[in-house]
């Protein structure tokens, strides 16, 4: 297997999530009447949208950590890594539409997802560097 089959696996179910996000929010718009470009109205709406923004704006810190690990750290942290991100970022989405409170844990493992590849591939990246000098 490519050693990128993995990163571009998880890149690919990111852009599936996305796309999920997307149609979730453009059906809460019909069934709460938020007509676009208006993206406040019903509280479940917003929460839906907010779940789409939110996502997109973790979206733009993981896929780059995500291939700096593929790239300079070690790929079973970016298989797994990858996997719980998306997978928190899911039970993140379906917690925080219905009850914001419990959103907690999906953010936090996502958060936590995240923060295990950035190091990785920093660490990684400056063993690189020091063997390149």
């Amino acid at each position: 297997m490519n050693s990128y089959a993995w990163p571009a696996s998880i890149t690919l179910l990111n852009i599936l999530l996305l796309v999920w996000a997307g149609i979730r929010v453009a059906r809460a718009r019909a069934r709460y009447g938020v007509a676009a470009p208006a993206t406040s109205g019903d509280p479940n709406f917003e929460r839906t949208f907010r779940v789409q923004m939110n996502t997109l704006e973790n979206t733009v810190i993981f896929l780059p950590a995500l291939w700096l690990d593929a790239l300079y750290g070690h790929g079973w942290i970016v298989s797994a890594g990858g996997v719980v991100w998306i997978v928190a970022r899911i039970v993140y989405a379906l917690t925080y539409v219905r009850d914001p409170a419990k959103r907690g844990p999906g953010f936090g493992i996502a958060f936590t997802a995240f923060a295990v590849l950035a190091i990785d591939a920093a660490i990684g990246l400056v063993r690189s560097l020091l063997a390149a000098s």
